[in-house]
């Protein structure tokens, strides 16, 4: 579903609601890769909306063609050319002392600091920005790379990893709210039973925010409460009973039940059939998948097949918000993502109080 025109669609229900919050709570966020008309465009609607400052990385003059070109306003967007930045030395500073400590070093700082993407994240990390959406142009490798070298890591999560954001009121079952969070759909090839309930426990915190309510994560797999007993189906039961028993421990307003087949988490009258003694159950906000590849290609499925609007990812484990779109992304894509990370810095505070100091 990539898109390169340029009409705005509506904004759908999900979109409207983190937007009402962002009018409270505007927060900066810094576009890694911003000589790029698709970003150029989501960022003068962010700024019509009053939702968002953006911060676009790239050289100003081509920026400004760029949108001269296609008549898109810059008002309120601060374009800033990471070389010529005021705060450049400092960051050089900044990458020369993690260099200390680091039993491989990043190179040489100025080069390193010149890149949008490490700007960005310093910028992040530093508390120059609220959040960061990147990788419109870039491989995800190096858009990841710059993210791991730079901004520290959550203590309580073995392993970053992406969760992309499903919105479709067209579809059936998308989730009880309209609102479909699928994970790991970028990152960790083939988790294991801590990295899969790490994975469940950030999953619904992040989802708990936007829906406002408990969410239901459902541990997905071939088999459903033992129907099939191999070793990956129990990897995902094992994982499911870790998450629950740490979201009791933490007193966390999370649901979390695995493993489950797709039709089961998803479809009430099908999760009747298969698990008569469960009586009703409410359809799944989030879906943790056994390996990346499960999770890839179900996003690319009900991305392409059936039309469903993707937003992010978000990379989860980290100690600031950021979000990767594909090469691929849509305007409205970018521009979702942007609210989604936004929405998510608002609370980051209250959530990693103990690790968001410098």
């Amino acid at each position: 579903m990539s898109d390169f025109a340029t009409e705005t669609p509506p904004v759908n229900g999900v979109i409207l609601r983190l937007l009402d919050q962002l009018r409270r709570h505007p927060k900066r966020v810094v576009f890694t890769e911003g000589e790029d008309i698709r970003v150029i465009r989501a960022a003068a609607r962010l700024v019509k909306e009053e939702v968002i400052a953006p911060i676009l990385l790239g050289n100003r003059d081509r920026i400004r063609a760029l949108a001269a070109e296609h008549a898109v306003p810059l008002t309120f967007i601060h374009i800033i050319d990471p070389p010529s930045a005021s705060d450049f030395k400092l960051f050089c500073q900044r990458v020369e002392n993690m260099d200390r400590y680091r039993t491989r070093q990043l190179g040489n700082p100025a080069e390193i600091v010149a890149r949008p993407h490490y700007f960005g994240a310093l910028m992040v990390q530093y508390g120059q920005a609220d959040a960061l959406v990147g990788g419109n142009q870039a491989m995800p490798a190096a858009f990841f790379r710059a993210l791991l070298h730079t901004i520290k890591p959550l203590p309580n999560v073995p392993k970053i990893f992406g969760v992309s954001i499903l919105v479709g009121s067209h579809l059936n079952n998308l989730g009880s709210s309209g609102l479909l969070l699928l994970a790991d759909s970028g990152l960790i090839p083939n988790p294991d039973v801590s990295e899969l309930a790490a994975i469940a426990l950030e999953t619904g915190k992040l989802a708990h925010h936007f829906l406002g309510r408990k969410p239901l994560v459902a541990m997905l797999s071939h088999s459903t409460k033992g129907s099939a007993g191999t070793p990956d189906a129990r990897r995902m039961a094992a994982a499911a009973a870790l998450a629950q028993a740490e979201a009791n421990k933490h007193f966390l307003d999370i649901d979390i039940e695995g493993e489950l087949q797709a039709d089961v988490a998803l479809d009430p009258e099908a999760a009747e059939i298969k698990m008569p003694a469960a009586g009703f159950r409410p359809t799944a906000d989030v879906l943790v998948f056994p390996n990346l590849d499960a999770a890839h290609i179900s996003l690319k499925l009900l991305q392409h097949v059936a039309n469903a609007q993707n937003y992010g990812q978000l990379i989860l484990g980290l100690s600031r918000p950021a979000a990767q779109v594909p090469r691929t992304a849509s305007v409205e894509t970018i521009f979702g993502t942007a609210a989604m990370i936004a929405v998510e810095a608002i609370k980051f505070h209250q959530l990693y109080q103990d690790n968001y100091s410098e």
